[in-house]
């Protein structure tokens, strides 16, 4: 092996999955190797939209506020036909608190830029110009051949992870088929934009035959374009006469908002036929793949980019919990086994999506304006409209009750408040920063350790509650924050501020009660009263060999009801 130190990992793909993949890796201290086969950063963007779940995500590894200043906060989406608004459609979160109740407009070349800071600060710099020609792997290594500037490099690595894009070497060599269909042609666009219209919304205009978008850019004036029916020479016009592409875009555009849409020449333009294809599987043994990587689809509802970001979000984790030793490799399998369902349904709201953007039905667009005077006139309608897109798009209500890694209520019966197992810990009402329990909250989620939360009061020492939360930080704590929310400071380890109840309320914790979230802010378990066997349960995914002190041993299969590890032969 030559080059740097041998890396615990190695990421291919440096677009915002491989850095969101290579920061919490190297944030929870994986040594980690981030290469890209091109010569630098990307010039132009893709993806423009950040939405609510992806902005949490950021928050949590730190870097929200920086890529929300680079932004535009968008808070409608408005309809028009043949010159005509049908509805503005506003965000409503009133349902799914957030923090960001929003969808941010960026550019994905700025949301790259913040990542590669971010991951900088830990030490990993993106190896440009290095490509990934083939690897080999076996139960305790892969072994990579890169390529760079004429010279080959053989890298040993324990783990692999693919985020290069649709196109995929990593998928290719390790033999994942895209499964799926190939769909329609659309062209995309960065142009000035003169018109009378508010860059306070996303726009959506149907001609009568064709359906246009324009998305506001944080940069005046600027707008992202998009083209559902280009032509069949749409690419080479294009490159071959922008002021006549411009032209094209106005003349659609003034057709559909019924204003005049003066474009200027695009600062870039890309016409492409997108897919709709996903793995059935995304890890084989020590390599996985993420993001584009692994599925490709529509862009009409803005996922591609914020999926991969919880993929990568979602694996990092895992990954540097077992690399570490503290969890078995089963842990592994609950990458794909969470985030395949999720990759399935994305390609089903996606070709609803598509449909319902290109809209090529010419008795759907004479019944648009019928359809929509009832929605804009019936406030319920509207709401439940609104609510459902958004909660489509936003990934607020993604969540993982039926994981492995989940505990459902024992007695669902009686817990009536806070979030339940499988979903957001900050699905709770916790977002109002200047309550000092719910800023608390926030800043322990930002750990990178899975977060135990007691709620203090009416607990003793030895084995009860607080006795099992002080054995827990004192055996688990170099992978489990254990904090005590409320009550004295005698009654469990790491006070977390709450003053007025009002996180305990929010919470659903009463005095005894407890929470355990995920490193990725997903509730894995809650209950009435914190007991060593309540405790060991939701752990046992983790480290089944494991006990709290004190605790007998014990038939896993009889104490712990989760699925049995799969066979050696049934193992990627």
């Amino acid at each position: 092996m030559t080059g740097p130190g041998r890396p615990r990992a190695v990421v291919v793909g440096a677009g915002p999955v491989g850095l969101t993949a290579a920061h919490e890796l190297a944030r929870r201290g994986v040594a980690v190797r981030l290469i890209d086969a091109a010569d630098g950063p990307a010039r132009t963007s893709r993806a423009v939209a950040a939405h609510p779940r992806t902005l949490e995500t950021f928050a949590q590894m730190g870097i929200a506020d920086a890529v929300i200043a680079r932004g535009r906060r968008n808070r409608a989406f408005t309809m028009y036909a043949r010159g005509r608004r049908l509805v503005r459609l506003e965000a409503d979160y009133s349902t799914m608190p957030t923090s960001h109740p929003y969808s941010l407009i960026v550019a994905q070349t700025d949301t790259e830029a913040e990542l590669r800071r971010a991951v900088a600060r830990h030490g990993v710099e993106v190896e440009w110009g290095t490509r990934l020609t083939a690897f080999e792997q076996d139960d305790d290594r892969v072994v990579l051949r890169l390529a760079r500037g004429g010279r080959e490099e053989d890298v040993e690595t324990s783990w692999l992870v693919g985020c290069d894009g649709g196109h995929s070497t990593v998928r290719k060599l390790l033999g994942l088929e895209l499964l799926g269909e190939t769909s329609e042609t659309w062209m995309l666009a960065d142009a000035p934009v003169d018109i009378d219209l508010p860059p306070d919304t996303i726009y959506w205009a149907h001609t009568g035959s064709q359906t246009m978008m324009m998305v506001p850019y944080a940069r005046d004036g600027y707008w992202r374009l998009l083209d559902t029916a280009p032509g069949p020479d749409a690419a080479s016009r294009a490159a071959a006469d922008a002021a006549g592409t411009a032209a094209r875009f106005g003349a659609k555009l003034t057709a559909g908002l019924g204003r005049t849409a003066r474009v200027g020449p695009p600062e870039w333009t890309s016409v492409f036929t997108f897919q709709q294809r996903m793995v059935r599987r995304m890890q084989r043994g020590r390599v996985f793949v993420a993001g584009d990587a692994a599925h490709v689809h529509s862009p009409a509802s803005g996922q591609g980019m914020n999926t991969g970001i919880q993929e990568a979000y979602n694996l990092a984790w895992k990954l540097a919990q077992v690399d570490q030793g503290h969890a078995g490799p089963e842990l592994l399998e609950t990458y794909s086994e969470e985030r395949v369902p999720v990759g399935e349904a994305l390609l089903g709201s996606t070709r609803t999506a598509t449909s319902l953007v290109q809209l090529k039905n010419f008795l759907a667009s004479v019944a648009l304006p019928v359809v929509f005077t009832v929605v804009r006139n019936v406030p319920r309608l509207r709401r439940a409209i609104q609510r459902k897109v958004l909660g489509g798009m936003s990934g607020l209500r993604l969540g993982y009750p039926g994981s492995p890694l989940t505990t459902p209520d024992q007695h669902p019966h009686l817990t009536v408040a806070g979030p339940a197992p499988g979903e957001r810990a900050t699905a709770a009402p916790v977002h109002d920063p200047d309550v000092p329990g719910f800023r608390a909250l926030h800043e322990e989620l930002r750990d990178p350790r899975w977060s135990l939360l007691l709620a203090g009061g009416g607990t003793g020492p030895g084995d009860g509650p607080a006795g099992v939360a002080v054995t827990a930080a004192v055996q688990y704590g170099e992978w489990l924050s254990v904090r005590t929310v409320g009550g004295g400071h005698t009654e469990g380890p790491a006070p977390l501020t709450d003053p007025d109840s009002a996180l305990r309320r929010a919470l659903g914790l009463a005095p005894g009660c407890w929470l355990l979230v995920r490193p990725d802010g997903y509730v894995a378990a809650r209950g009435r009263t914190l007991t060593r066997t309540a405790l060991e349960q939701p752990l046992a995914p983790l480290r089944p060999a494991t006990r709290l002190a004190g605790e007998p041993p014990r038939e896993p299969a009889v104490a712990h009801p989760v699925p049995a590890p799969r066979s050696k032969e049934d193992r990627p």
